[in-house]
């Protein structure tokens, strides 16, 4: 009777049949979520560092524009100095903000991946359950779930928008487009009413375009996305 094949031999033939063994298959699972974990932090960190940017910028043109007003008493060299600077801001703010959603994609992404190893790491051990926090399907409330949106359905969503980094750079883009329509109607002689109507316009002309702009980059992404593991009913 033949000697019963040692670990290694056996691997050997499991790598040579494409079969992967339960430890191989962990391994590469733990590698990827790894990965993963790594790629989310990254987009993060540049997501903090663009909008910290934009902030610093916008803050440095404020400081300038009133060193300037000081100087010129509000006149013709302030007028032109702020239509000359702050749209230089403006497409700062616009670029952060068209960033801020492709890092959203980005991590978004990556809460998937990871939701989809869970899965996998439950498929090995299923009575492992009870002890993960993060959930282990991809659909909306999973991804949710792992992102930290508290319960409460679309509230929670609307409140975790509203409340999130690139809505308040896209309302600084808006506020500053306000401003330099403000500048340039006095720039031409407009009365007070009619600054301030340039101003306002303006503004919700801003929010309207980029509210826009995210909604139709969020319903591209949803339109080619099927979730793999939904979460079952009851959960």
């Amino acid at each position: 009777m033949g000697a019963e094949p040692g670990p290694g031999l056996r691997t050997s033939e499991s790598a040579l049949t494409g079969e992967a063994s339960p430890a191989m298959r962990l391994q590469i699972l733990s590698t990827e979520h790894w990965s993963l974990l790594a790629s989310r932090s990254l987009a993060w960190n540049e997501s903090f560092s663009r909008a910290g940017m934009f902030l610093s910028t916008l803050s440095g043109a404020i400081v300038a524009l009133a060193l300037v007003a000081e100087a010129s008493a509000f006149g013709e060299g302030f007028t032109l100095f702020a239509l000359v600077i702050l749209p230089m801001v403006l497409f700062i703010g616009v670029a952060t903000y068209m960033r801020l959603g492709t890092a959203n994609y980005h991590e978004a992404m990556c809460v998937i991946g990871m939701n989809r190893i869970r899965a996998a790491y439950l498929e090995l051990a299923p009575d492992l359950e009870q002890y993960f926090v993060m959930s282990a399907y991809d659909d909306t409330r999973g991804i949710g779930i792992t992102m930290g949106v508290q319960p409460g359905g679309a509230i929670s969503w609307i409140g975790q928008i509203i409340a999130g980094t690139p809505t308040v750079v896209m309302i600084l883009n808006s506020a500053l487009l306000g401003a330099i329509a403000a500048i340039a109607a006095l720039r031409l002689g407009a009365t007070a009413s009619g600054i301030l109507i340039a101003g306002g316009v303006a503004f919700l002309l801003g929010v309207a375009a980029q509210g826009g702009y995210a909604r139709q980059t969020i319903a591209k992404a949803q339109a080619g996305y099927r979730p793999l593991f939904p979460t079952p009913e009851g959960k």
